[in-house]
Formats: C-alpha cells, sequence, structure tokens
C-alpha cells in the first residue's frame, strides 16, 4: 500500500534557493524540543538542536567523539582508527558541518561557534589516532574552513554584544589562527591570496567603514612593534592593560 504521508505541500511552501542557505527552526511534535530544519534541493534535512544532528547516541554518548574519548581513556597510545570508525567519524563530520552552515544562515551565532568547536576538537582526535597521513591530510584541509565560519560567527557575536572593536579583534585572532594552520603545513606562502582569508579580511574591513572603527590597540601595538617604535608600543600596551 502507498503511505500517503506526502510532504509535497511543505516543500512548495519553502522554496529551494541554489544561491544561499535556507534553515528555520520549528517546534517539535508531542512536547518534544524544537528542531532545525536546512532545506535542500531535494526536500529537507531536520536536525536535532542538542548533542548529535541525527539525535543517535552512539554507545549512549552524546556524540561519535565523546564515545572516542572514552575508548582514549583506555586504550594505547598507539591506537588507530580503523576503518567502521572512520565512517562514523565522517558521518559525525557531514552532519555538524550541515548543522553548522544552518545555524550561520540564521545568524546564530553561538550555536555556531559550539558546532565549530565540536568539529574541531574531532579533527584534533582523528590527528592523534589517524590511520594514515593520507587520511589525516584529507580531513585537516577543511580545518581552515571550520576557523572561517567560526571566526565569521565570533565577530558577528562579538558585534552584536560588544563593541565593533571587538569583532575586529575576532577576526584578526581567527586570521591569526589560520595562518598558523598554513604554516604548519609550510604553506604560509599561500595565506595570502587564500579565498577565506579575502572574505575574513573584507568583513573586516567593512565593519571598519561601517562603524567608522580605525586601526585597534592590538593592530596599533602589532605595528609600532614592526616599526620598532618601542616607546610608543609601550604606551599602547598601558592603554591595554587598563582596558
Amino acid at each position: 500500500m502507498t503511505d500517503s504521508r506526502n510532504i509535497t505541500d511543505i516543500l512548495e511552501n519553502w522554496g529551494y534557493d541554489s544561491q544561499s542557505i535556507r534553515a528555520r527552526v520549528v517546534a517539535g511534535q508531542n512536547g518534544n524540543a524544537d528542531v532545525l530544519q536546512m532545506r535542500v534541493e531535494m526536500g529537507i534535512i531536520q536536525m536535532e538542536t542538542e548533542g548529535r544532528p541525527d539525535g543517535y547516541r552512539p554507545e549512549g554518548f552524546a556524540t561519535y567523539l565523546d564515545f572516542l574519548l572514552q575508548e582514549e581513556i583506555t586504550r594505547s597510545d598507539k591506537w588507530t582508527l580503523d576503518e567502521e570508525q572512520c565512517v562514523e567519524v565522517d558521518r559525525e563530520f557531514m552532519q555538524f558541518y550541515q548543522r553548522r552552515i544552518s545555524w550561520l544562515s540564521i545568524k546564530e551565532y553561538e550555536r555556531v561557534i559550539c558546532d565549530a568547536d565540536h568539529t574541531l576538537a574531532l579533527m584534533d582526535f582523528c590527528k592523534r589516532h589517524s590511520p594514515d597521513d593520507g587520511w589525516t591530510i584529507v580531513h585537516e584541509q577543511y580545518r581552515p574552513f571550520v576557523l572561517f565560519h567560526r571566526t565569521q560567527a565570533a565577530a558577528y557575536q562579538q558585534l552584536n554584544e560588544t563593541t565593533p572593536q571587538a569583532a575586529i579583534e575576532c577576526i584578526n585572532e581567527g586570521l591569526n589562527t589560520i595562518r598558523s594552520i598554513f604554516a604548519e603545513h609550510e604553506l604560509e606562502e599561500h595565506f595570502e591570496e587564500d579565498e577565506l582569508v579575502t572574505q575574513l579580511r573584507d568583513i573586516r574591513e567593512s565593519l571598519r567603514t561601517e562603524y567608522g572603527v580605525g586601526k585597534t590597540l592590538h593592530e596599533q601595538l602589532a605595528e609600532a612593534i614592526a616599526r620598532e617604535q618601542y616607546e610608543r608600543a609601550a604606551e599602547i600596551r598601558d592603554k591595554l592593560s587598563q582596558n
């Protein structure tokens, strides 16, 4: 018998847009918690807002990372992920990516940061227990992308809650972290031309223009040190210590 539970009406009332991420939070049914939905070309992805996006509890843990961290405690330092565990890791990476970009699209910046931090922690675990260098590289190549999302979210959160100057400092801190990743992999010569770096700098300069912000104290300090203006640098450090 054909199942009558068709979602055509829902899809027709919430169109797909190939140029942007479309997401929304909707009320849960029968007293359950709200859920997050993302519109995709062929339908809708529905995710839990807490814990793992699919709501599954691997081995009773909130996420697969939590389970792996417990495994790490009981196993030797030379333990490496097996094929099945690698598949489960990738599953969790994708789920948190989908939820992260959904949160970003609806400006839930604190939640973006939380999901980005989870992904970065999972990446750190993968580096420690990767089955081989190739598998490590496949995952590490996305670290700047995750940091890009996290930096955006942190900057806009600071803009909403504190000052434009604080938002600019968040972007600068994010850029420095991304630069360190490039340096770690001996790719620093590509940092300046990287598209994600360019986008973050564009956001930073648009904030300067929109809010009339000059160079922050940290930027002034870096400039003074670069120019060997040590007396000026000392004055700026005094101002920073007073803030």
